[in-house]
This record gives C-alpha cells, structure tokens and sequence, in this order.
C-alpha cells in the first residue's frame, strides 16, 4: 500500500523537456498585478527593443513593442538559436562582418561580449531581423520582424496555462547555456556538455560527450530508470547526445510514449521517467514553426503544422492526463510521484529578465567550442511542477535552473556527490512539496487543448524538408558513419556529396531502426 505523505512525494520523478520557449513567451502574461502574486512576467510592464537604424523597413518607429501574438505559429519563420544568435539577442551585439550570416556562416568573436558585461535583453529584433535576411532573401517587412516581440496569453494555451495557475511555476528558472538544444539538453541530464556549444557537428555529441549522466548514476545506486519518446520519433535525442554512454541501453531503456501510458496505468514506472516530445518528426514540442524558412530565399508553408504551439499543448495534456490518472494504490501512483515540465533553450524567443553568471562545470578546463568559458547561463524558460503536494498557485521566485533536477535527485535519493560544479551549486525543487494533506485529482483542472494541425508524414517523404533537428540528426549519423567506418544503404562514399531529404530520411530510419530496436513501428504483412 503506498503511503500518502510528502515525505513520498519524491519517490517517483517524470520529467519532460519541451523546446525554444522562453517564460515571457508562453507565460509572461500568467499574472498580472490585480491577481497580488510576485511574479516576473511582461504583465503591467513597457516592453521594447529597438530597431537598428540599416533595418530597410520600419527603422522610422525605432522601436517594437512587446504585444500578444496573433498566430499559434509565431515567430515564424523560426528564430535564431545558437551561440551567436543568442548573444545579439542578450547584449544587442552583432559583429559587422556576421550581419546577415547563419549558423556556419557566423565567425570569430561570435557576437560575444566582453567578461562580465551584463545582459541589456534588447538585440532580439536586431537578431531576427539579421536572420530573416539569410533566410529569406531580402530584409524582412516590419510585420514580419515584430513577432519575434510577442508571446502567448492564457487563453490561446490553456493546458499550460491551467497548469501552471494550478500548481507550481517557477519565473527564474534558466536555461543553462546561452545556446541551443543539444549543450541544454546534455546539462538537464549531465551537468555538463564536455565543452561543446552548439549542435554542429553532431558527431562531436555522438563521438566525444563522454559525461556521466543521470541515468548511469542512478543504475549505480539501485535505481531504475526509462526515456519514453513520442511517437513518430523513431530515435532518442538524449540517447545520441549521450551515445558514449547510453549505447548499451538503447535496446533496453529507451522506448516509445505508448509504453509510458502502459508503465503508469499499471503502476510501473521507473524511479526516473524522461519524456522527450516529437523533435523531430511532428514537432510536438511546442517549437515555434521549423519548416517554413529552408534555405536563402525558400519558403515553403504548411510543411510541418503539428511545430505550431498546439502541437506541444496536445502532447502536454495527454502527458498530465496520465499523470492524473495514476490513483492506484501500489507501485507509481500521483501520490508518490512528481511531474516536471521544462524546456530546454527559449530558442531566441524574447525575454526581458537577463541571466547572470554561473559556475563553469569544470573551472579548470579551457574554454570550449567557439571559445565560450561557460561562465554564463542562458536565459528563462518556463518551468512547472504538478503534485497533490504543491499548492495551487505557487510562484517560486528563487533562481532554479535545469541542474536544479540533478541537485534534487541527489540530494533527495542520495545519489553521491556533485557531478559538476554546476549542479554543487543549483538549487533543489524540494520545498514545492508544502501540503501535509493532498489535494484530490478531482478538483485538478481539466486539460483541453486547441486542435491541432493534421500531421501529414508524406510532406518529408516526398522530400520537401527535414526540420533542423533532423538535418543535424543525419549529419550526425553520417559523421557517425565515416568515423566507425560503417556502410549505411543509400548514402554516398562522397562526404560531400548532397543527399537530397527524401533520402536523407530513409538512411535516418534505416540507421536507427538498427540502433533503437524499440522505437521502429511494427512491420505489417500485405
């Protein structure tokens, strides 16, 4: 029989990291002042950021203000979201010669500041505006710039809206690094990221990310552990982030959502579950549109719906759904185990509170790729937690950040020491569990996300794009490939030879259906 304290609040942890949003995005507007919480949001506030005097249209206004977003999309074509495109965004730098560059186009100094120069939060029109140019063709009209200064009201996202009014959100928690998803998503389950900044080259991350993780941790000290991944993903981001690690666990540890729903309805989920939403294939992660903008003056709309915002609100619901339902009484029940929902990056989506400095997770190492010291975080994303312990309405002020789940797994299951100098100094999450009585899952808020886009696989296989992740998942296995001197079906002996998507695709699913065992779909007879 499972008892029914807090003190048994922990015994069972889920966590799922959803992507590119920052707090003032998808929050911002959760309180105001009339509702008397302490909360950081862009509620009662003049929010702006201003327009560089070479922007072609608009430059006359000066400025753009922060307004509620109009289309589920937005900002759409997507932001920028690497190392660089993050600087402009937080210090409003940007080197001359990287004006109208992407990704691998942007060099040296990489639109970094100067040490311990704070953050001014006022580059993000100035970045997208940069952005849209190399992506577009042209210079971008003001209409189209200015999305990049709106976020989301409650009504237009009622699932994490609801939850997070009824249970406990976090306004400072931060990302780790000031960058994309791979080095945040390695310090959610590493501390670290061995160094590496940005996604490119992915066979850095399948290669040379040799960090302990969670999951290595916890099967030292007697604990169990699984990553559940949304179908139609056929393959585990964290498990190719990790892959040095974590490859003799694929066949066993990581398996589709479905098996999730099966684990909790029967009381079975591990100690740790990690979910990880489509991120590649539907995008059901709330990422803002991946698939509109794919190249220098391509546009092609209507390639990937499911990367609107409701896409990530359908796949939350259906994760809090499960959760609710767990009201057995042995094994994982909603009495004896908590929820997490964070993010992994605000993906260049504006923010008005800037990060400040952390520890590097290993003072003594040089700096890493592209020269960054890891001596500042990233800035907010959203962050809640969903208990029958956690009060409804809880605003926790305090600065969390994603090592904060290392911190409290340790400290909570007695896990040993420190794995960086990162997570020695996050704080834990363990005082959101106040309630020495809980509240009954009946009077929980129900979850009714918008509908969503019909998610059409065709669009890919047809060959009319891969998103971002994708084009780096392939990138890697290739990189993979050349390295381990494996033979893959389909793709070329010329490194440098184009693949065209449609191929690119099929080689993906080749490759991991081999790696991932679990996550291929069922072969059907005719």
């Amino acid at each position: 029989m499972v008892s029914r304290s807090k003190d048994h609040a922990l015994d069972h942890v889920v966590v799922v990291v959803f992507e590119n949003r920052s707090l003032d995005n998808v929050l911002g507007r959760l309180y105001g002042l009339q509702d008397g919480k302490t909360f950081e949001g862009v509620a009662d506030r003049d929010l702006t950021n201003p327009i560089p005097e070479w922007a072609e249209h608009g430059a006359d206004r000066k400025v753009v203000p922060y307004t509620a977003a109009t289309d589920m999309d937005s900002p759409n074509p997507d932001t920028g979201e690497e190392y660089p495109h993050t600087n402009t965004q937080l210090f409003n730098i940007l080197d001359e010669h990287n004006r109208f560059k992407i990704r691998d186009e942007v060099t040296a100094p990489y639109n970094a500041p100067e040490p311990g120069r704070t953050p001014t939060m006022d580059g993000f029109v100035t970045d997208y505006i940069s952005t849209l140019t190399a992506e577009l063709g042209r210079q971008p009209t003001y209409e189209e710039y200015a999305q990049v200064m709106t976020g989301f009201t409650p009504e237009q996202i009622p699932v994490l809206s609801g939850l997070a009014r009824s249970f406990g959100v976090f306004d400072h928690w931060f990302s780790e690094v000031p960058s994309q998803t791979l080095t945040n998503r390695s310090f959610w389950t590493a501390a670290t990221a061995s160094g590496f900044v940005v996604n490119s080259p992915v066979e850095n991350w399948v290669l040379h990310n040799d960090a302990e993780t969670i999951f290595n941790r916890l099967e030292q000290h007697g604990r169990t552990w699984k990553v559940y991944i949304a179908e139609p993903d056929r393959f585990s981001m964290t498990g190719l982030i990790h892959y040095p690690r974590l490859k003799d666990r694929f066949e066993t540890h990581f398996v589709p959502f479905s098996q999730f729903e099966a684990d909790a309805a029967t009381g079975d989920l591990p100690d740790f579950s990690f979910i990880e939403p489509c991120l590649v294939l539907g995008h059901g992660d709330y990422h803002p549109a991946v698939s509109r903008a794919l190249g220098q003056g391509v546009v092609i709309p209507g390639v990937d719906p499911p990367s609107s915002i409701l896409g990530g609100e359908a796949f939350l619901a259906r994760i809090y759904n499960v959760y609710k339902a767990m009201q057995g009484t042995e094994g994982s029940t909603v009495w004896n185990t908590a929820l997490l929902i964070g993010w992994d990056e605000p993906g260049g989506t504006y923010d008005h509170v800037p990060p400040g400095p952390v520890p590097p997770p290993d003072p003594s190492a040089p700096a890493g790729q592209l020269g960054f010291t890891f001596d500042r975080s990233g800035y907010r994303v959203p962050a809640i937690v969903v208990s029958p312990w956690v009060a409804e309405g809880e605003v926790f002020n305090e600065e969390h950040r994603h090592t904060s789940l290392i911190a409290t797994l340790r400290e909570r299951w007695d896990l040993g020491g420190p794995f960086t100098a990162r997570d020695a100094a996050a704080r834990t999450f363990t005082h959101a569990f106040t309630l020495d009585t809980p509240r009954d899952p009946a009077t929980w808020p129900v979850a009714d996300p918008r509908p969503v886009p019909q998610y059409v696989e065709d669009a890919l296989i047809i060959g009319k794009s891969l998103s971002t992740l994708g084009k780096a998942a392939f990138e890697g296995i290739r990189g993979f490939a050349d390295q381990q001197g494996i033979r893959i079906t389909g793709l070329p002996d010329d490194p440098n030879a184009d693949v065209p998507p449609e191929q690119a695709l099929q080689i993906i699913r080749d490759f991991l259906a081999i790696h991932f065992p679990r996550l291929a779909p069922p072969t059907t007879s005719a």
